[in-house]
């Protein structure tokens, strides 16, 4: 059995994963990548106080880090439910955040024309779940030639992800990140089939797994979507023992107080433990 477990983790290790380059680290390459920071853009201060600790955190444990938040979550259960500041409000505090504290930034686009806008800031343009089979906005996001991170979509096996990679490359962008973040699973439930991973892999770019968002609940609580945090760092150990090249976590100061997403995001205090332990799991498995 144990043979049988090394022979497994050699295939898709020895698979060919590009090194996608951003400022002075790689992505794919021999240290974690952590993507975190609140889901929607609620205030300049819960963004830097973030920004700011995960900074700290991730320096002081050696993994490499890029600051996420949204200034528009388009995918909302209710017209009530909060989106964000939108686009110019949001880019500009975004754009504080990665000046101040030197950061990269990753944030989402929901239609074509916000391309353009987003990548005068984010280094990554990420590509929401549903969003995934939009030719358009992936061609736009393509075209930027800022890396394109495509959230797998709840509703597609990990294979059906090979086309849409192949749209951002015709698009001539190979610059590519590709995300699990769970599968539907009856009604207000989603699943995570680790296979995913090395299946993601083979196409030949880097694999982030979103433990925040797997843990969601989706609609569950009628008017928005309901989770269960204590889950994540459960999911979040089991990529990296998968081999997972990037994590992505929404952090929050407070979750509970959270405007959007509120149940599935860890707290900022929790950060550090989980983080270092998903750290030494990644170096153990590669090493």
């Amino acid at each position: 059995m144990l043979l049988v477990f090394r022979l497994f983790f050699l295939y898709y290790y020895g698979m060919d994963i590009k090194r996608i380059n951003l400022r002075n680290f790689e992505i794919g390459g021999d240290k974690l990548t952590i993507m975190a920071g609140p889901c929607a853009i609620e205030s300049l201060e819960i963004l830097d106080v973030t920004a700011k600790t995960l900074k700290e955190i991730t320096s002081k444990l050696g993994i490499n880090f890029i600051f996420k938040s949204s200034f528009d979550k388009a995918n909302r259960s209710s017209l009530t439910s909060y989106r964000g500041p939108g686009i110019e409000k949001g880019l500009e505090m975004l754009d504080e955040i990665k000046h101040r504290y030197n950061l990269p930034i990753v944030t989402d686009i929901h239609i074509p024309e916000q391309a353009e806008a987003a990548a005068q800031v984010a280094d990554v343009i990420q590509i929401p779940a549903f969003l995934c089979r939009q030719t358009d906005l992936l061609v736009a996001a393509a075209k930027t030639g800022k890396i394109v991170n495509i959230k797998k979509g709840q509703f597609l096996a990990p294979e059906q992800m090979k086309p849409l990679v192949k749209k951002v490359e015709d698009s001539g962008n190979c610059n590519i990140m590709l995300t699990d973040r769970g599968t539907s699973f009856g009604y207000n439930n989603l699943v995570v089939d680790f296979r995913g991973i090395p299946i993601m892999q083979s196409f030949g770019y880097p694999v982030v797994f979103d433990a925040t968002h797997s843990v969601q609940l989706p609609g569950a609580q009628g008017v928005c979507s309901g989770g269960d945090r204590t889950f994540v760092p459960v999911l979040a150990k089991a990529a990296m023992a998968a081999g997972a090249n990037v994590l992505f976590f929404e952090v929050h100061p407070n979750p509970d107080k959270a405007l959007c997403d509120g149940p599935n995001m860890i707290a900022l205090d929790d950060a550090q433990d989980l983080f270092k332990k998903c750290r030494d799991i990644f170096e153990l498995v590669r090493n």
